[in-house]
This record gives structure tokens, sequence and C-alpha cells, in this order.
């Protein structure tokens, strides 16, 4: 019996730790692109956090999300107990194959062929799955609670930040569309910066990043 309890004590350690990882990778990906690309290969910054395919951090770029959406295809969530409901699988594993599609379908370049910009399309449609399921993810699957379980102080808490982490990522959606909808000149009038797309991008890998990291435990741990 007490093996069988270090077996599962380490089964859901091991558990938190590949969490943890996928946050970090969420949270530090814009940085790692941004700050990589300008100090090993001079590059200033993209468009968007996507046309650092088309720089020396093309494999950072494919890599980590790749490896994001592996990790998502093969998570299990939790499964039902007494009246908690499970987590639909499906969401997650459907999230990690739009991750992957968004690293292997890449980005229309500068002056695109035909095929370029088809290819731009099903990455477009990819990103746009991606971010939804997470948002998704955020605010509705890990909100989930057990009505048969007290919530801890630090629970709620949790919760609070997977809500707040999800709406950011909406928000930050609906102005991505906004500014592909508006002229680029009014864009830059109003908003003075260059490239806010890849800021809003930025947001919503690191609000991804965040929210799972706070799955992960390694924010608002619950005392014993």
């Amino acid at each position: 019996m007490q093996q069988s309890v270090n077996d599962a004590n380490t089964l859901v350690a091991g558990y938190m730790a590949l969490r943890r990882a996928v946050g970090m990778l969420g949270l530090t990906l814009p940085f790692v692109l941004g700050f990589g690309a300008w100090l090993i290969f001079q590059t200033g910054l993209q468009e968007t956090v996507s046309h650092y395919y088309y720089t020396g951090m093309r494999n950072i770029f494919v890599g980590v999300l790749c490896a994001i959406g592996v990790f998502l295809m093969n998570y299990t969530g939790y499964k039902q107990v007494g009246d908690r409901p499970g987590d639909p699988r499906g969401v997650f594993h459907l999230s990690g194959a739009f991750a992957i599609g968004v690293a292997l379908f890449p980005t229309s370049p500068n002056d695109p062929t035909t095929l370029e910009q088809i290819v731009g399309i099903m990455h477009l449609t990819f990103a746009a799955a991606f971010f939804g399921t997470l948002a998704y993810v955020s605010l509705v699957l890990f909100t989930r609670t057990d009505p048969a379980q007290t919530l801890t102080a630090r629970r709620r808490k949790r919760i609070q930040i997977y809500r707040i982490c999800g709406w950011t990522i909406l928000t930050a959606i609906a102005l991505i569309v906004l500014l592909g909808i508006l002229p680029d000149g009014l864009v830059q009038g109003l908003l003075g910066i260059d490239n806010p797309v890849f800021y809003l991008e930025s947001v919503v890998v690191m609000a991804f990043g965040f929210s799972w990291l706070t799955k992960g435990r390694m924010i608002l741990l619950d005392l014993e």
C-alpha cells in the first residue's frame, strides 16, 4: 500500500513538473526569440512572433511550439471523480495539434508566392484555433471544482488567475483582429509603436504560460 502511495506521489510530482516546464516555455518564448535574434543574429524586432520563423531563431520557434504541442496532445487532465466532472481530453489534444500546425505551416513571408499565401492562411487558422483553445482551457477547464471539496483560499486565488489569463488571451485576440482591420498608418498613429501584433501575441503566449505555471503549483501552492 505504501509503495502505491509513493508511486502515485511520484507521478503527481512528475505531472506538476511537466506543467511547469510548459508554462516556462510559454512565458519565456517571446523574450528568447526577441533577445536571441537581436543578440546572436543582430535581427530587429519582427512583425509577429511567427515571423521569427524567417530568422536565425527558426529552430527555437518550431521546437518550442512542437514541444508544447506534443505535451498537450498527450495530456490527460483529470478523470471524473465523484461529482467532479472529468476534463474533455479532446480539447487538450486539439490544442496540441493546433500548436504543431502553427509551427509546421509558417506565416506568409514578404512578397509571398501563391503557395506561401495558402500556407499562410493555414497558419492563421491554426494560430486562431490554438489561441482560442488556450483561452477555453484557462476559463473553463482550469476553473472546474469538485463540489464535494471545500475550496482553499489559495485555490480560489488560482481560479482568479486562470480567469484573468483567459480573458487576457481573448482581449489580445480581439485587439489583433482589430489591428488587422485598421489601416497600418492609423494603427501607427494611434499607438505610436512598431509591430504591435508581436506584443499582443506575446501577451497571449505569456498568459498561457502563467496559467500553466499556476496549474503546476509553482504559483500559490496549497499550504499543508
